[in-house]
């Protein structure tokens, strides 16, 4: 009989393949550890793509409901998305151009805040809703049958608007300043995002009757209302999963 030898003249029995099998098993160990880094390198790509994606869509959206909606329908909005229209009635900015200036002004005032991840993240969203914007400007509305009826375009303006900034703000940035005010002030006082956008509409939405009719403004409250309402649905369902 042979025997493999584990020492120098002595064989190799079951006792002693028991004193190396700690060997053998940290060696495995060491083995399967080393594929972690690659493992949590994957993830936080995935996530990280993740995010983006979100934050693009949901500009996206929003980009499309302005256009198409709100800025033919006489049926505004709130907040930063509100002064942009307001604008483009009193001077003809593109709201391509004036969202970046607007937004870049709220986010620098409460970047600290915010944090620099967020900022980011919103700092993509806003050039995605600028982008949007500028491409189908020229060939909005792509609806006009709807610029007829303002309460079908308050509602379809609100689904537009309230999905695609909720949309975002699950991916961790905002398309417009108002967003990151109602998330800054959410996090440092704990109130309610709807709440925070009705308070900054409701001021935009006063402006706005210099272009606006009496009757159309109330169209525009509906739309801010459930707008608002919409993006706290949608930041509910991500604290309930």
């Amino acid at each position: 009989m042979f025997f493999r030898k584990s020492a120098p003249g002595r064989p190799f029995t079951q006792s002693s393949m028991s004193l190396h099998q700690p060997d053998i098993l940290w060696t495995e160990y060491e083995r399967k550890s080393s594929r972690l880094p690659d493992l949590a390198v994957f993830l936080t790509f995935g996530i990280f793509a993740l995010c983006i994606l979100l934050v693009l869509l949901g500009s996206s959206i929003q980009a499309v409901g302005v256009c198409n909606i709100h800025a033919y329908s006489f049926v505004t909005e709130g907040g930063t998305l509100g002064l942009e229209l307001l604008l483009y009635r009193w001077t003809g900015l593109s709201p391509a151009i004036s969202s970046i200036v607007l937004n870049g002004i709220c986010y620098a005032i409460g970047w600290r805040m915010l944090g620099g991840t967020f900022l980011a993240y919103s700092g993509i969203a806003v050039g995605c809703y600028a982008l949007c914007y500028a491409l189908l400007e020229p060939f909005a509305p792509l609806w006009p049958a709807l610029i007829a009826s303002p309460l079908v375009c308050a509602l379809l303006g609100a689904v537009f608007v309230g999905l695609g900034a909720g949309i975002s703000m699950l991916g961790g940035g905002a398309p417009g300043g108002d967003d990151a005010l109602a998330m800054s002030l959410n996090k440092r006082f704990g109130w309610n995002v709807e709440h925070v956008y009705l308070a900054s509409d409701l001021s935009v939405l006063l402006l706005s009757l210099s272009y606006i009719p009496l009757e159309k403004i109330l169209y525009s409250l509906l739309t801010v209302v459930l707008s608002g309402q919409i993006v706290g649905w949608v930041q509910r369902l991500k604290k309930e999963e």
